[in-house]
């Protein structure tokens, strides 16, 4: 294990259909950690007590989960708030100018601002010597490419030479911290697209920063359904 190097995990809410049709909001979440991760094994556990009472749970998913076992992830996150924090980009999609609709421009330009935003306000990059980033597995190579993209552009103006980095396209299931993220991120976005903050209230202390992207904005390219 070396202390030295730290993890970021990536999750994303709200979809990329930018009409009245699509979600109102798009959020996209850094969950930052060092070793060793303190949720991970209570996670496990309850993965295997749920099993063991007859349940068939391959992974954890907020949005799937029924809310019994919702509470049990819950529980863990809150009994670890201290050791866990989050940093969110939030974007109100109507304010996004046009020429972002592309999902690689969007999802390229959205991740460019989280990075910059979580390594110069969270990290002592003078303490890290690597830099290991996971997202869920993507479907699309071009988003690859897009956040890839980003992650060299923002780190080539922001750290030291020397800093090794690699990005890790992993399906959630594999890895209990993107399943953890992804409640993180889960709550943020159901307390922006629906005013539903009741999970939300749960991880609040674990919220570094929520970043309202277009919050000075003004020009609304389309109006949502009522």
């Amino acid at each position: 294990m070396k202390d030295n190097t730290l993890y970021m995990f990536i999750d994303e809410g709200g979809n990329f259909d930018f009409s009245p049709n699509g979600t109102k909001y798009f959020t996209l979440s850094c969950l930052t950690e060092k070793r060793p991760f303190p949720s991970y094994d209570k996670l496990r556990n309850i993965k295997y007590d749920l099993i063991e009472d007859g349940i068939n749970i391959e992974y954890f998913h907020a949005s799937t989960d029924k809310q019994f076992v919702r509470d049990m992830v819950s529980s863990v996150i809150q009994d670890n708030i201290d050791n866990i924090k989050v940093d969110s980009m939030i974007v109100q999609k109507n304010k996004t100018h046009p020429a972002l609709y592309p999902e690689e421009k969007f999802y390229s330009k959205v991740f460019g601002m989280l990075m910059k935003w979580v390594l110069r306000e969270r990290v002592d990059l003078q303490e890290i010597k690597s830099l290991i980033i996971f997202t869920d597995n993507m479907p699309l190579n071009k988003k690859k490419k897009a956040m890839e993209k980003a992650v060299k552009l923002t780190l080539s103006g922001l750290v030291k030479e020397g800093l090794q980095y690699n990005i890790y396209h992993h399906q959630s299931k594999s890895n209990l911290n993107l399943q953890v993220v992804d409640y993180l991120n889960w709550s943020i976005f159901r307390k922006w697209e629906r005013g539903d903050a009741r999970s939300y209230e749960i991880i609040k202390k674990a919220v570094d920063a929520e970043w309202d992207v277009f919050r000075h904005g003004d020009t609304i390219h389309y109006d949502y359904k009522e």
